[in-house]
């Protein structure tokens, strides 16, 4: 999902965009590396609750306001003002954070259990076919 790529991406322009926004903002190395730890905590806070979330409010809704929340969240975190600004990326690390894991049951759910269940089989036998082995070894762990 294209969701899950921003989500990804918007991490890796943070990781790279740290010494530009501390030379631009005069900030120190410990006062800038807080936006990525808020973003981060933010991201692990919210991200074990994804699941009763999702059965309380609905997996597509919650899926379509956090990318609501997270876009709106990253437009805001554009035009950086003082360092300090740091509600923002919490922000923006909460819708984050439901992107990925509600975007991994969808597929999972979209596809039907027997097409999975197939490509588990095709990878089996193709590992059988690099190690002969394999498929005894299978059977002799059941």
């Amino acid at each position: 999902m294209m969701a899950v790529l921003l989500q990804v991406l918007d991490t890796t322009i943070a990781n790279v965009a740290l010494p530009h926004m501390q030379a631009s903002l005069s900030a120190t190395q410990d006062t800038i590396n807080w936006v990525l730890t808020s973003y981060i905590v933010a991201s692990a806070i919210a991200l074990p609750i994804s699941g009763w979330m999702a059965d309380k409010v609905g997996r597509k809704r919650l899926l379509l306001i956090s990318v609501v929340v997270f876009t709106v969240a990253s437009v805001l975190c554009a035009p950086p003002r003082r360092s300090r600004d740091g509600d923002v990326p919490r922000l923006q690390g909460v819708g984050g954070a439901f992107i990925v894991p509600l975007a991994q049951a969808t597929c999972s759910t979209s596809t039907r259990a027997t097409s999975r269940a197939s490509d588990g089989a095709v990878r089996r036998r193709r590992d059988d076919r690099a190690d002969p082995r394999a498929g005894a070894r299978r059977l002799a762990d059941r």
